[in-house]
């Protein structure tokens, strides 16, 4: 009888020491993920401190994550609230559009966010000729900046990152292109949004749903751009903030299947968040087909 009880009592200290080891694990900073995406770098916005990084200078196809250095170039140019009429040279790209029509009009503004929300690579083609004349001109607007911005190894031919011979840039100057996006007020308006109601020229609005899961899906994320192609893989800059930290995290050349958990887990490290506060800080849990872009 005596045995049964210390059995008994054993399995009940060992269950409380498990449990008790368990609670502790969740509410401890979550770790250094494993990254296995091509190339990544996680760094504090604030101060720019880099806290991980991974074959971050190799020269790679970065997608639709190149739209946040045009988007960049528009909003700095300012006249926002200008009309941009749209032409039939705008019309030709594919294959994540919004299908606008030659001759309808739209607010530039407008037409930034649906860049940076759908990651619509008809506006930006629209938007790159209506700022520099053309695509090409636009193109030597964006390397002009990412020098600047002090990118050394990019080399960019269109404003949307769709594949093109001779055009490449790294996780580093990807990273300089998002600190600039993040610190710029009204693009840091933009890349937070989820959801973005466009009104087309018709009069008809559609519900545009931001491609970043990563955002949709956890409070502390505000931003940033995902970005796809056979040659690029699944690509995301994204950031987060929460209790006073800024964290900005570039991963390339990841899969469908990783890149998002990869990013979530690369700012919760950053920003000090347990994996209990990381399910307190989730806010849509749908599992639904994200867009390729």
């Amino acid at each position: 009888m005596m045995r049964t009880l210390l059995s008994a009592c054993l399995v009940f200290v060992a269950c409380g020491f498990a449990q008790a080891q368990q609670s502790a694990s969740s509410a401890s900073p979550v770790g250094l993920p494993t990254i296995r995406a091509a190339a990544a770098v996680l760094f504090n916005a604030q101060t720019g401190e880099v806290l991980y990084k991974k074959n971050e200078t190799d020269h790679r196809a970065v997608a639709s994550t190149q739209k946040l250095l045009t988007a960049l170039i528009v909003a700095e140019s300012g006249n926002l609230s200008d009309l941009v009429t749209v032409t039939r040279s705008d019309t030709f790209a594919d294959p994540t559009k919004l299908y606008l029509k030659p001759g309808e009009v739209y607010p530039r503004s407008q037409l930034l966010s649906a860049l940076l929300v759908k990651s619509a690579n008809d506006v930006a083609r629209i938007l790159a000729r209506d700022n520099a004349g053309s695509v090409e001109q636009f193109a030597r607007k964006m390397n002009e900046r990412m020098e600047r911005l002090g990118g050394k190894s990019s080399h960019f031919v269109n404003p949307n990152g769709l594949p093109v011979e001779g055009q490449y840039s790294t996780a580093r100057d990807m990273a300089c292109v998002a600190r600039a996006v993040y610190y710029n007020p009204v693009l840091r308006e933009v890349i937070k949004q989820r959801y973005f109601p466009f009104c087309y020229s018709s009069g008809k609005v559609g519900m545009l749903r931001n491609t970043n899961r990563v955002l949709r899906t956890f409070s502390f994320c505000n931003g940033m751009k995902t970005g796809y192609t056979d040659a690029a893989g699944h690509c995301l800059v994204s950031s987060g903030s929460y209790n006073g930290k800024d964290m900005i995290a570039v991963v390339l050349g990841s899969n469908k299947a990783r890149v998002w958990d990869e990013s979530a887990q690369l700012l919760a490290y950053g920003l000090g968040l347990s994996q209990s506060q990381m399910a307190s800080l989730r806010v849509d849990e749908t599992k639904a087909q994200d867009d390729e872009d």
